[in-house]
């Protein structure tokens, strides 16, 4: 019999593991269900964590993709960043998928609910999980900064626009790096180890946000990260990091847990600073 050609989609690996039409030795199991169970951290880590994480070597990882019929690990793990991309949608489809099955009168409502629990969810699953220890360093590592530098684009760029503002308020001085003429890096570059640095980034990554990240880091500048996995490119580069994981509704993601957080962090800053004086 033939052997079985490798699974092409995330779903057609779970259905393949899942059938037992493979008989897989004790480590190739752990290694199997590990994936299965945290596909995105499969996406974005390398061997080495990944296998760290599953707690077997990386040399199963490499075993369990032949097993399956893959040429390497690496085509293993396309399957699921290819998972990970296919969940970035377009706007779109995502508006479709709102509006099948949905009267077009009881619409409006039913968004308005659905965000409100996805937000509720971010704050609660936020509020279990947060690293007191983590933020708490974080802090005084701010707290001790001239100048605190913001660094965040795209989807997570109100988060730097609240700090911002915030720190104004507080009378914390920050430079929130959001040049019109381009020239964030040159900004970046007067930042010195006597400063610290917010960074913020959600999968996909924005690759300014890691660019200006990376470059802080040559610099010596204490780094605060607020991302979403401990696999995350941020998190690697990071003295501190934070992680906030948003729930979706239909998709679409907001900053509700996000937004807490960083008011929190600006707060705690600006107290700290106070009683230090």
């Amino acid at each position: 019999m033939p052997p079985l050609a490798p699974p092409a989609s995330f779903d057609a690996l779970k259905a393949r593991i899942a059938s037992g039409e493979d008989a897989f030795p004790k480590r190739l199991a752990q290694a199997a269900r590990h994936a299965l169970a945290h596909p995105d951290e499969v996406a974005l880590g390398t061997a080495a964590s990944i296998a760290e994480a599953a707690d077997v070597q990386p040399s199963t990882l490499v075993r369990l993709a032949h097993h399956l019929g893959y040429q390497g690990f690496s085509d293993f793990q396309s399957v699921f960043r290819e998972r990970l991309r296919e969940r970035a949608s377009s706007y779109e489809e995502r508006l479709a998928r709102l509006e099948h099955g949905t009267e077009p009168e009881s619409r409006e409502t039913a968004l308005l609910e659905g965000f409100l629990t996805a937000a509720r969810r971010s704050v609660e699953h936020l509020a279990a999980r947060v690293d007191s220890v983590q933020f708490a360093q974080a802090v005084r590592t701010l707290a001790a900064a001239d100048t605190i530098y913001l660094v965040a684009k795209r989807r997570t760029y109100p988060l730097a626009a609240h700090l911002g503002y915030a720190f104004a308020k507080l009378g914390v001085r920050a430079v929130l790096i959001d040049s019109p003429n381009g020239v964030d890096g040159e900004i970046a570059s007067h930042a010195t180890a006597k400063d610290a640095a917010i960074a913020c980034s959600f999968a996909p990554y924005a690759p300014e946000t890691l660019e200006l990240s990376r470059g802080l880091g040559k610099s010596k500048v204490p780094l605060v990260a607020i991302t979403d996995s401990a696999l995350s490119p941020l998190a690697a580069l990071a003295t501190h990091w934070l992680e906030v994981s948003e729930s979706d509704f239909a998709g679409f993601r907001s900053l509700s847990a996000s937004m807490g957080l960083t008011s929190a962090l600006a707060v705690a800053v600006a107290e700290r600073r106070r009683h230090r004086g």
